[in-house]
């Protein structure tokens, strides 16, 4: 399909990156608590463990290694 491990990775990064941007962006821009925040931040920031996951089963299929 074309999806290589590099794409996983870079999307594991961009969810890192993500994951920063809305919490601050729900602790600045909500009216909301710091929970709320931080419920935020940890909702994509788990999507993170995901996408590297993935791009080691990729870089696997890729190697040869399924």
């Amino acid at each position: 399909m074309g999806v290589r491990s590099e794409h996983a990775y870079t999307a594991a990064v961009a969810s890192i990156g993500l994951s920063f941007l809305s919490w601050v962006t729900s602790r600045k821009k909500e009216d909301a608590s710091l929970a709320r925040a931080d419920r935020w931040g940890i909702f994509v920031g788990q999507w993170a463990p995901t996408f590297f996951g993935l791009g080691l089963a990729l870089k696997g299929y890729e190697d040869g290694k399924r």
